[in-house]
């Protein structure tokens, strides 16, 4: 092709790239494109049910909860007051579902009268039950059950009201002997707030009704808490707020994230500036490379976002370094000098084309097998990777065909092993290969694993210290686990509520548990009721004489039994799920977040000081599910292994295929050496490495691909490495070490690990040729 038409369809091609890839980026809605959400890089998909439903309680119950303490210095006893103006103002705001007073009586006050007027529907199933099987216990036949049931009633209400907290409930027991309510109550003593009145605070509890993680859960509801302020504030000037939510925390994630991104990006691009000035005669003419970097990284943007419906924001982090990957192309093209004045760039293209290929193809070869792993973070990175490096390869060999003279010079060093050097100091590289070798040989195996899930969260410390003091202010403290009990439906939910309540009783009776789900019934005592009460003909008359022998007065207790004479009427049998969603319907506010009664179906147990784990034979899984994350992880962490093993049989396969069989053990040994000596460093330096060392190390080993394949013509012949090597990988190696300074962990470890594989492989590169000539 002639040169004038070959910068026409190069310029066109480029151009038609930079168009669709840009008219595609500026119409995202990136606010849903992309997540920081920690639980998002959990496979959809995962089969265990335990992730599923702590997942859904994250993100469906819990993230949407807003915890707001006030307190005016100068009027502590107003705070109540103040609380109350403050939710009133959050509920007419359209970002919020509810806003309850912790401590208002009135919610309380209406909860306990429906439980009180609903005792025998929901409470009195339960207890009937309980007392039947005690009694069958005894050997007793039905025909004196109820006489045996009058006497044991009667028996536990003298002892009840012999204990001090009976004091209170004086009233309720008239209407109520059998301590329906007042056990019930004893259940959920753990749920009241603690320690808030001490401070002097007001607090607020309030849902709001958008995602938490979307635009519309964030700065609309941040902007209606300053509202809500600033009203409480024109009648209380010395108010002062504190306040909590995930969606302070999702945006404080994006912001740091964002910032972490524009300033990685800056010393990236000054720190790849800098190696070019070392290498480069003339500086200004990096410039060239910069559009190739951008149409690389565009295109990976493209392809990502165009495959995946959502992206983790680390995806992107760890790309926006891809600019250190991306320049290995065009270096490549760009520094190599033409063989005579007049050859065309077609021909010099041609010469370069197998070295390439050879070590884009490997590469993104390597990189096709992420996208098998069952982790959305690794098959985004993989797609990203492969996707940019193609784009890579493709702009650089489009860009410079479009130039009059694409030849940058550089600066020729020589070799480690230049000159005439005394035979002593030409015997030193064999000595590091051979340390380097036995480190390599020896240092993995002191390698100390441990995937931590909080290693993905971005750091906050003071929003981790503000969230800890106000779940303190309501009542919740390390002390303290919350246990999901789970099922296919509510009554299978409950009755794994009363198996895990039953296996705590025995492994550690003295720990306090609570439950408001024992509010409904289990479905065979509901359903057994009727059959049971038929049992209790002459219960009224029974109990009445049983309650005057322990010194009460029957006639003290009409209440209750005129109450029991309509007891056929109140059981009226219902359809039992519908029993369970009036249940639900009478809590709300944070009582709201104690069951669910649609699928996924599930109750909430708080456990006082555990201290032991849920009994294993119930479905039932800590809410926290920390050691779950992290051995779901770990187990992400053997499946990535073994596709990167995979991968890099292919790689090596591929070497193979292409090169004559001695540069191909050479191509592979070097990057393959190069990662066990980096991870036996670790291993002796007592380093521990998570699933993003392994990572970083699969993207290092493909990267040195690169280098080796490059370098192989120079080494064959016992040269040094050409300038074009050394610009390409301390490139490299600098942007990625940029990302070792990352306060975020996962990107420190992969920085780390990529940054210190390439520096090892063009240590080596230099090396080895020296080490051969002074064998």
């Amino acid at each position: 092709m002639a040169p004038p038409q070959q910068k026409i369809w190069a310029r066109a091609g480029l151009m038609a790239f930079a168009v669709l890839c840009g008219g595609w980026l500026l119409q995202l809605d990136y606010r849903q494109k992309i997540s920081t959400n920690v639980l998002d890089l959990i496979p959809p998909s995962e089969q265990s049910p335990e992730i599923n439903l702590v997942r859904g309680f994250a993100d469906d119950v819990q993230s949407r909860v807003m915890l707001f303490a006030l307190r005016d210095p100068q009027n502590p006893a107003l705070a109540k007051e103040v609380a109350a103006r403050f939710a009133a103002k959050l509920l007419s705001s359209p970002g919020f579902a509810e806003a309850v007073v912790i401590g208002d009586s009135a919610a309380q006050d209406k909860l306990g009268r429906t439980v009180f007027e609903r005792r025998f529907e929901l409470l009195l199933p339960g207890w009937l039950a309980a007392k039947h099987r005690e009694f069958k216990a005894t050997g007793g036949s039905d025909d004196r059950f109820s006489a045996w049931l009058a006497e044991k009633a009667a028996a536990d209400l003298e002892s009840f009201l012999a204990e001090p907290e009976a004091a209170a409930m004086q009233e309720i027991v008239l209407a109520d002997p059998l301590l329906l309510v007042p056990r019930l109550a004893s259940q959920a003593q753990l749920f009241s707030p603690q320690g808030a009145d001490a401070a002097g605070y007001g607090l607020v509890w309030a849902r709001i009704k958008a995602s938490p993680l979307a635009e519309e859960g964030q700065q609309p509801v941040f902007a209606a808490v300053e509202a809500a302020l600033a009203e409480v504030v024109l009648s209380h000037p010395g108010v002062e707020l504190r306040w909590s939510g995930i969606n302070r925390f999702a945006a404080a994630s994006r912001a740091r994230i964002e910032a972490e991104m524009r300033l990685l990006n800056f010393f990236s691009i000054a720190a790849v500036l800098a190696v070019s000035a070392i290498f480069v005669r003339q500086i200004y003419k990096i410039i060239h490379l910069l559009p190739v970097i951008l149409l690389s990284i565009a295109g990976a943007w493209t392809v990502s976002t165009l495959i995946f419906d959502r992206l983790h924001i680390l995806v992107f982090v760890i790309g926006s370094l891809l600019s250190g990957v991306a320049i290995d192309y065009g270096v490549y093209i760009y520094m190599q000098p033409a063989l005579r004045p007049d050859e065309p760039y077609a021909e010099k293209l041609r010469r370069l084309i197998k070295p390439l290929l050879a070590s884009c193809l490997t590469t993104v070869i390597g990189f096709s097998l992420l996208l098998f792993s069952d982790l959305p973070l690794i098959r985004q990175i993989g797609l990203f990777v492969g996707a940019g490096l193609l784009c890579a390869l493709g702009a650089a060999m489009l860009y410079f065909a479009q130039l009059e003279r694409p030849f940058l010079e550089g600066r020729q060093f020589g070799g480690l092993g230049s000159g005439h050097q005394r035979r002593a100091f030409r015997l030193i590289p064999r000595l590091l290969l051979v340390v380097a070798v036995g480190i390599a040989v020896l240092g993995p195996f002191r390698l100390r694993w441990r995937d931590d899930v909080r290693q993905l969260d971005i750091p906050a410390p003071a929003l981790n210290a503000n969230e800890t003091e106000l779940r303190s202010l309501f009542g919740e403290s390390e002390n303290r686990s919350l246990y999901l009990s789970y099922g296919k439906t509510a009554a299978e939910a409950r009755e794994q509520l009363e198996a895990f309540r039953a296996g705590w009783t025995k492994v550690a009776p003295q720990v306090a548990t609570s439950s408001l789900g024992m509010l409904l019934p289990l479905e065979n005592d509901w359903r057994e009721q009727t059959g049971r009460i038929a049992l209790l003909g002459k219960f009224p008359d029974e109990f009445r004489a049983a309650l005057e022998r322990h010194g009460f007065s029957s006639a003290s207790f009409a209440g209750f039994f005129e109450a029991w004479d309509r007891l056929p009427a109140a059981s009226a049998v219902r359809d039992y799920a519908e029993l369970a969603r009036s249940v639900s319907a009478m809590l709300t506010g944070p009582l709201s977040m104690l069951s669910s009664t649609r699928d996924p179906f599930w109750f909430l147990t708080v456990v006082e000081n555990p201290g032991t784990p849920a009994p294993v034979e119930s479905q039932t899984v800590n809410v926290s599910q920390l050691q779950s994350l992290n051995d779901l992880f770990t187990r992400y962490r053997w499946s990535a292994l073994r596709l990167s093993l995979i991968g890099l049989g292919l790689v090596i396969a591929s070497v193979f295929a292409i090169y004559p069989f001695r540069r191909a053990v050479r191509i592979a040994l070097i990057p393959a050496g190069s990662c066990f000596f980096v991870f036996g460093t670790f291993g002796l330096l007592g380093h521990t490495l998570n699933l993003f060392h392994l990572l970083g190390a699969f993207l290092g080993v493909c990267l040195s691909h690169n280098y080796a394949i490059f370098s192989s013509e120079n080494a064959g012949a016992g040269g040094a490495p050409p300038v074009s090597i050394r610009l390409s990988a301390l490139s490299t190696a600098t942007s990625f070490g940029v990302l070792a300074f990352s306060q975020i962990p996962v990107i420190h470890a992969l920085g780390l690990t990529v940054a210190l594989i390439v520096i090892t492989t063009l240590m080596t590169v230099e090396l080895e040729p020296l080490a051969r000539r002074s064998a």
